[in-house]
């Protein structure tokens, strides 16, 4: 017996090097993969947005000393240059419509999203004389596609100049009077939507300053370091997320992370990583099946076992590239399935692969394999199955007198 135990346990060591070893493979399958096809996808649909908010300023003339050089002699002259001089914006009312859109490469998903943003800007000319103002909108992001892009001033739309990095316009506004600026654009990003007010560690002051966000999809989150909204409000599609300021001294910008969906090589690598937990449990309880009702399992039948198991683990791998992540786990558990129930009743008989082989197996390897899929709780319900099969195990064995039990089995085994 106590040689048939090393078997089995050298068996399950093996198995689990071989599922450490794919776990590791679909682990560097995907992170080698990621960063090309991630730089694809952003080529293709658009890079993550960050939006900076626009800037105005006028020209104003001011004398410059500068050296030249006359007859061979430096001589001091003074010269008049533009220098531009920014204004503040006096409020900022922005609308950012999102829509996530998926988008699947390889092993992994991206959390694509459309927006469609739209923001209204005031300042004033602080002069006494009609000026002519500059107005720059930075573009969130290089990689990205925009569409309808427009800067207006008091309701006229204005000439637009692109300077790679951002878009200009040019307009006039009466003295000491108001100017009001409107921008609208639609575009296509990945991941993160942000709005920011300064970059580094600057703090910036931010007066009258009004963010309204929807969303059609929730389980979005805020980054960290990102400003939370002031208030939320779920609507019949998605929800509203709004961000007021009167006066915002800060050096925190806002974000909004998209939902996440579950990524099929990171779960097939985690599940594949804890298979050797779910086998554990198998060969304990079939062992212990067995023991008690006098069936003799002979080392190799566990090994033709462990191969059904980690059968599940390597077609859920390379299944998961061409399905959902749904199907290719359903498939891979109906074919572990019957490997061990059509073996096990030649091996036994058909009630018992059926009952307790097959049983056991969608406990142990099925259902503790599916809680991966709910995120937070896979160490609970392993927790709970442990403690479930604990107890089960020895309700069903307190009254054994494994001695006893053992010895008869090596007496049956001794020759005539």
């Amino acid at each position: 017996m106590i040689k048939r135990i090393v078997a089995i346990v050298f068996i399950f060591v093996c198995t689990t090097i071989a599922w450490m070893i794919l776990g590791t493979s679909i682990f560097i399958r995907t992170n080698n993969a990621g960063s090309v096809l991630t730089s694809r996808v952003a080529s293709t649909w658009g890079a993550q947005q960050e939006q900076k908010p626009l800037t105005v300023n006028y020209s104003r003339q001011e004398p410059k000393t500068v050296e030249v050089e006359e007859n061979g002699k430096s001589v001091a002259k003074t010269q008049w240059t533009d220098v531009p001089v920014f204004v503040p914006l006096d409020s900022s009312r922005i609308n950012a419509d999102l829509h996530v859109d998926y988008r699947q490469k390889g092993l992994l998903w991206y959390s694509t999203y459309k927006v469609a943003f739209a923001g209204t800007y005031t300042f004033r000319n602080p002069t006494g004389q009609q000026q002519n103002f500059s107005i720059q909108l930075p573009l969130p992001a290089k990689q990205a596609v925009y569409d309808g892009l427009e800067i207006s001033l008091d309701g006229n739309a204005l000439p637009l100049d692109f300077g790679g990095t951002h878009v200009s316009a040019r307009g006039q506004v009466a003295p000491n009077a108001q100017g009001t600026v409107g921008v609208s654009y639609r575009s296509q990003g990945m991941d993160n939507w942000s709005y920011t007010f300064s970059s580094g560690d600057e703090v910036s002051r931010i007066k009258d300053f009004h963010l309204l966000v929807k969303t059609d999809f929730g389980g979005f989150d805020f980054p960290e370091n990102s400003l939370s909204p002031t208030e939320k409000r779920a609507t019949a599609s998605g929800w509203e997320l709004k961000w007021d300021y009167q006066n915002l001294v800060s050096g925190f910008n806002i974000a909004v992370k998209m939902p996440q969906k579950l990524q099929p090589g990171p779960l097939a690598g985690r599940i594949s990583y804890f298979a050797p937990v779910s086998l554990f449990f198998f060969f304990f309880l079939i062992f212990v099946l067995t023991t008690l009702r006098g069936i003799d399992l002979h080392p190799m039948n566990y090994f033709f076992l462990a191969c059904a198991f980690f059968a599940f683990h390597l077609l859920l791998a390379y299944l998961c590239d061409h399905i959902s992540i749904h199907a290719a786990f359903a498939i891979s558990s109906a074919v572990s399935i019957f490997l061990v129930v059509s073996y096990l009743r030649l091996v036994v008989n058909l009630r018992f692969a059926l009952r307790e082989a097959a049983l056991t197996q969608f406990i142990y390897l099925v259902l503790f394999s599916y809680a991966f899929f709910f995120e937070g709780f896979t160490g609970l319900a392993v927790t709970i199955g442990a403690i479930v099969t604990l107890f089960v195990v020895m309700q069903m064995t307190g009254k054994i007198n494994w001695s006893e039990k053992f010895a008869r089995k090596e007496v049956l085994k001794t020759p005539a």
